[in-house]
């Protein structure tokens, strides 16, 4: 029976790998398309294979338009992103170290823009700048994407802030540290990678975003714009090489966040 038993476990742990390859390449087909038509010797389109160039990878911006798109979505994503995490991080910490009047409604009403239809809150801030009479561009896109990119940086550092022991605060304050000096020195360098990870998390959510962008975009066109207005006559092969080109910076991001945070923890555990 433990022969048995053991031979149906190992059939079982071969079927949970043979499906987690299965469903880890389905998500990865539409990545490994994207780069391998980058590089695609392409005219008009970019969907049947003509033939190999690096053509597309070194004259980026010859397709019209690109370029601008590109660097639109990376400065709002920046400045949104900075906003949204300095405010975040501030909101993050008053809910779990403060007791204020509010303090649980102002908790259920941080995940509205998380929960609700990004046609709904594009519409509806469409609706309010209009009203209001503003002009769409850069600052109103910039606005929506604070205000929905707001939620995930508080509920990402709410969790680290909520793991932080208290008592390193106090022995700082003990040492004499002022509070300014206690929060720089202890408070912030253990909310650091919490705060990278909300900010990156809200940079990607930012550059990603097309539905509300494109109810307050104006005359403003950022990438995702520019692909989809781009597909109704043949996305251009550029537009694989920076889709290729950010996937593989995030890559890069995220190898080098693991192998700093791996050396560090060897460096602590020589230490003690």
């Amino acid at each position: 029976m433990s022969g048995i038993g053991a031979t149906r476990f190992r059939f079982k742990g071969l079927g949970l790998a043979a499906y987690s390859v299965l469903a880890l390449a389905f998500l990865l087909i539409p990545i490994v398309y994207t780069f391998i038509f980058s590089f695609n010797d392409a005219l008009k389109n970019n969907i049947a294979w003509r033939g190999f160039t690096l053509r597309n990878w070194t004259n980026v911006c010859s397709a019209q338009g690109i370029c601008e798109a590109f660097g639109a979505s990376l400065i709002i994503g920046v400045i949104s992103t900075v906003v949204a995490t300095a405010l975040g991080t501030a909101i993050a910490i008053a809910l779990v170290r403060y007791r204020f009047r509010g303090r649980t409604p102002i908790n259920m009403l941080l995940f509205l823009p998380m929960a609700t239809p990004e046609v709904v809150l594009g519409a509806g801030l469409a609706s309010q700048f209009l009203s209001l009479g503003v002009n769409k561009g850069f600052v109103t896109i910039m606005i929506a994407h604070v205000m929905f990119c707001i939620s995930f940086v508080v509920v990402t550092v709410k969790a680290r802030v909520s793991s932080l022991d208290p008592a390193l605060e106090e022995a700082g304050r003990d040492l004499y540290g002022s509070p300014s000096a206690v929060f720089w020195r202890v408070t912030f360098p253990l909310l650091l990678p919490g705060i990278l990870a909300a900010a990156l998390l809200s940079f990607s959510l930012s550059f990603d975003d097309f539905i509300i962008t494109n109810f307050n975009a104006g005359a403003v066109t950022t990438f995702p714009m520019f692909i989809y207005i781009a597909a109704s006559r043949g996305i251009p092969a550029q537009a694989n090489v920076v889709a290729s080109a950010v996937f593989l910076l995030a890559i890069l991001i995220v190898l080098i966040t693991q192998i700093s945070s791996a050396a560090r923890q060897k460096r602590l555990a020589r230490v003690q």
